[in-house]
């Protein structure tokens, strides 16, 4: 099949899944006002994979069809396999700003990265391994779109797993395994064609029936998702520019003994396996997310620059030192890709399983400090990907917020609707009063909308909650580092000089 189209992606949303928006059991979400904006949009990328100005960027040739699929997919053991990869997923993010952090690519990097580690997939058993890599091959000769489901609800973080009441496995047949419980925070999966769920935390003994790994399609039997409140409420496209066109949605998935087939399973109650499989992948989705921070932080500055420009701060050095410290950020940025792929290249031409022997070991890779592997990284291997997406990009979009606040000011909140810029009775003194710096009211009004809803709206506030926990609890997140061999590393080099400076003796 190869790349779909804009068309066969919305045909493809018409299964009869059970979505939940609002108190309403929307069965087709094409059809649901709130979904519009994000199912064209992501409809228009697919589009572009057919379109010849972006046919070879967005796509290459199936190693096993021939046919056109998406750079997304790409293994890459060279630098030209890595440079195709980066243009690719740089191209998407661009096309929608850096704003949308559930992209195929996302999901296809988690895709292909269970595909790589399916030797250790299979030491337990086999047919697992295999499913993982069937699994790949499927999402890309079929171009799927694909959301995730990774953290235990929020009932009671002092205790494990079963207070949370998460996925478990209830009943094991010759047909599958039946699952019951939710999991959260489903992205884009309203308009979804299929459901992974993969590690987050690490289980420990005692926690076997919720170390599981499977995908299945949005569409299941048994399976619902019920959304939080859509952002886009039918503005138009000047008064909420990102809003109607990015508003991925997010829900909580709810498993009533839903079956899954064996072959849709890559891990079961195997605590070592199921630990291993996020620190043991390459990293792919990482890439990608750092390449999307990487997009919308330049996004960000630039809309810094607008915003200064509309009202006339660029010529004052105040302001000139603030979006010169934004532009510094997005310079850091872009040395964080470069060296994020030079790593991931590495992690390809480098599985950490094979460190340490033959497939059937179930030894863990050196280096893994058991409990502490946690999603996107591993101590024994290094993990700038990951670092930067946890430590670095929200620093640096938060202080960017902040920057395109301070710039807008009191402008940001009062702006007129389209409406009002057009009614008669107001044109004229609108056009008079809230012009900027050399341009037309229409044209500060946009920029002004535009800074809003990345600042002020619910969208804007999601975004920032979304970047902030993107990779997890922050708290949680640094204190990995603590465990790691960097760490160590530091440690020892202080050491060095501090043992240089000892009293001789005689």
């Amino acid at each position: 099949m190869g790349a779909r189209t804009g068309q066969e992606y919305i045909e493809g949303l018409r299964d009869g899944r059970s979505v939940y928006v609002n108190g309403e059991l929307v069965r087709d979400v094409t059809q649901h006002p709130p979904f519009q904006g994000v199912i064209q949009t992501l409809a228009g990328l697919y589009d572009r994979q057919h379109d010849p100005a972006y046919k070879d960027l967005l796509t290459y040739p199936s190693p096993t069809s021939g046919a056109p699929v998406s750079t997304s997919f790409i293994m890459p053991k060279t630098p030209a396999e890595m440079e195709r990869r980066l243009r690719g997923d740089r191209a998407r993010c661009e096309l929608t700003y850096g704003l949308m952090g559930r992209l195929p690519d996302f999901m296809n990097g988690f895709v292909t990265d269970t595909a790589v580690i399916r030797g250790l997939l299979g030491r337990g058993e086999p047919r697992f391994g295999e499913n993982a890599w069937k699994h790949y091959e499927v999402c890309r000769e079929r171009d799927l779109c694909l959301t995730h489901t990774l953290v235990d609800p929020q009932i009671d973080r002092s205790r494990g797993a079963e207070a949370q009441e998460s996925i478990r496995i209830v009943k094991e047949t010759d047909a599958g395994l039946t699952v019951r419980g939710a999991r959260m925070l489903s992205t884009l999966a309203p308009v979804s064609d299929e459901l992974w769920v993969g590690p987050y935390m690490p289980r420990k003994p005692g926690e076997e029936d919720y170390a599981l790994s499977f995908a299945v399609p949005v569409a299941t039997r048994g399976l619902k998702f019920v959304c939080r409140e859509p952002y886009d409420t039918g503005r138009s496209s000047f008064d909420r520019p990102l809003s109607s066109r990015f508003d991925e949605g997010d829900a909580i998935a709810i498993f009533d003994d839903v079956l899954v087939p064996w072959e849709r399973v890559f891990a079961a109650r195997d605590l070592g396996i199921y630990n291993l499989m996020a620190p043991s992948f390459p990293g792919t989705m990482t890439l990608q997310a750092v390449i999307r921070g990487t997009v919308k932080l330049r996004f960000l500055t630039g809309l810094a620059c607008l915003v200064a420009q509309a009202i006339g701060r660029t010529e004052m050095p105040r302001y000139q030192e603030m979006l010169g410290e934004l532009v510094g950020s997005v310079e850091l940025a872009e040395g964080l890709v470069t060296a994020s792929a030079h790593e991931v290249l590495h992690n390809f031409n480098h599985p950490l399983e094979e460190q340490d022997g033959s497939a059937g070991s179930t030894a863990e890779p050196s280096g893994v400090i058991a409990g502490v592997g946690t999603l996107f990284g591993a101590p024994g291997r290094r993990m700038l990907p990951i670092t930067a997406v946890r430590l670095f990009f929200p620093q640096a979009m938060t202080r960017a917020i902040d920057t395109i606040r301070l710039m807008g000011s009191s402008g940001l909140i009062l702006t007129p609707t389209e409406k009002d810029l057009v009614h008669p009775d107001l044109r004229e003194d609108l056009t008079r009063y809230l012009r900027g710096r050399e341009m037309s009211a229409e044209e500060r009004l946009r920029i002004m909308k535009l800074a809003w809803d990345i600042v002020g709206t619910e969208f804007g506030g999601r975004q920032f909650m979304y970047e902030w926990f993107f990779a997890g609890d922050p708290f949680g997140s640094r204190i990995v580092y603590y465990s790691t061999r960097s760490r160590a590393e530091c440690e020892a080099m202080a050491r060095r000089l501090l043992d240089s400076t000892r009293t001789r003796t005689a």
